[in-house]
């Protein structure tokens, strides 16, 4: 069953949204070596449920946005599609990482499904 993965946190300050993540609730922050600035989020030991994820610097009309796993970016776009969800991007490489596809649900709800392939370029 597809399952939340990671979150991303839009920021206007990036080090201020560090500062206050860090101060109230211990997470931490590793830069990301990818093509754009991308910061790595810590919410805990990995032995413990939860998930991580990553703040960034905000874009136009951005907010928090989960992804969830999948299996194939294609077969789940047509779920989505043919459930009354809408795609806005298909299929997004991930250098290393994946495939991300950008959705919003029958509520205009953003989320990300991911398909993980590290061939991904």
């Amino acid at each position: 069953m597809p399952r939340v993965v990671h979150f991303d946190i839009p920021a206007d300050d990036i080090a201020r949204a560090q500062k206050f993540y860090r101060n109230v609730f211990g997470w931490t922050f590793d830069k990301w070596d990818g093509p754009f600035e991308y910061w790595m989020t810590k919410t805990g030991e990995d032995n413990l449920p939860g998930i991580n994820g990553g703040l960034m610097k905000r874009m136009p009309g951005q907010c928090i946005v989960n992804t969830i796993d999948v299996p194939s970016i294609e077969e789940f776009t047509k779920k989505i599609e043919s459930n009354g969800g809408k795609i806005i991007t298909q299929k997004d490489p991930i250098q290393g990482v994946g495939y991300l596809g950008r959705c919003l649900d029958t509520e205009g709800n953003g989320f990300c499904i991911i398909e993980f392939d590290k061939n991904a370029k």
